[in-house]
């Protein structure tokens, strides 16, 4: 038979939300432990105004720290922010845009390597500089005549200059590709002949170009 006693009532829980009494952090109504640190027996909102002045100058404190943690991070945050804006993309050097001095032992090479789009160019110049009037050869190839080049083979390649003390570059690629630039020095290992060549190259697009010299 149906029990004839009334039902009880819930306890009574505060509405309101509390206050940690170790991490200061808000409450949600009715916890009996902080979600943040787990710490017992929150304030409740009622109580507030009536806690000990040294446990409310330890919450205000902590309080504060953390504003003052916010703050600072978000002002951080917008300083970066602006000095990435301000500063633009960063420009990566391209490998076909460069200047210096190399030294090529007899019978060996050096190289420079990058992409070209279909239409752009490499312009530059070289000059062997010790010993002067020895002679420098260079060879450009795509990266299929790299390849083998590498192996071994013998390619075409398709842009080269005739062993001589002194040249201008002028490269332009018909298609997008990797393109090397093979700089040989054409002595014989026998003759012990190490030469020093400046080389300075430059990519040049053709965007808004109507020619080069």
């Amino acid at each position: 038979m149906p029990d004839p006693s009334p039902p009880t009532a819930p306890p009574s829980r505060d509405p309101t939300w509390g206050m940690c009494r170790y991490c200061a952090v808000a409450v949600p109504p009715g916890a009996r432990t902080c979600p943040e640190c787990g710490a017992p027996d929150p304030i409740a909102s009622r109580d507030l105004p009536r806690v000990q002045k040294p446990l409310r100058r330890r919450l205000r404190t902590v309080n504060f720290l953390r504003s003052l943690i916010v703050v600072g991070i978000s002002v951080a945050l917008a300083y970066t922010m602006i000095t990435l804006v301000l500063a633009g993309p960063p420009v990566v050097p391209d490998p076909l845009t460069t200047a210096g001095s190399y030294t090529i032992g007899p019978g060996n090479y050096t190289i420079l390597s990058g992409a070209i789009t279909g239409g752009d160019f490499v312009i530059g110049n070289y000059t062997t500089t010790n010993p002067l009037g020895t002679n420098l050869e260079l060879a450009v190839y795509n990266s299929t005549e790299w390849v083998q080049f590498l192996n071994g083979q013998d390619p075409a390649p398709l842009y080269s200059i005739a062993p001589t003390y002194s040249a201008r570059i002028v490269f332009s690629a018909e298609y997008t590709d990797t393109y090397t630039f093979v700089f040989t020095n054409p002595y014989a290992p026998t003759t012990g002949l190490s030469i020093v060549a400046y080389i300075t190259t430059t990519y040049e697009s053709n965007v808004g170009t109507s020619g080069f010299a």
